[in-house]
């Protein structure tokens, strides 16, 4: 069953920030991760959820998606967001292919 991450960062040093999205994607797609949706425009429909980067990522599955965020290679270059943006992060179950 498909697991999807979902992030909203604002980023608080965006030269710095840029650093850590070049080397990301690579290490999603080693998990088996594909962007959905990354960057583009966000509109609120309802509520006062206050959006900046959101992303989309698509795993296989939820074990895919917590190894990913659990491995080697994201560790190395999760300081680079943590340092320079505020971000929320969840990982949600997709439901069954029929």
């Amino acid at each position: 069953m498909p697991a999807y991450l979902i992030t909203n960062v604002r980023f608080t040093n965006a030269e710095k920030a840029q650093e850590y999205g070049r080397q990301v994607a690579s290490t999603i797609q080693k998990y088996e991760g594909r962007y959905l949706a990354r960057g583009g425009q966000v509109e609120v429909a309802e509520g006062d959820w206050r959006p900046g980067y959101v992303a989309v990522v698509e795993f296989p599955s939820l074990e895919h998606a917590k190894r990913w965020y659990a491995s080697d290679e994201y560790r190395q270059i999760k300081p680079l967001r943590v340092e320079n943006a505020d971000s929320q992060i969840v990982f949600v179950d997709g439901l069954p292919a029929h």
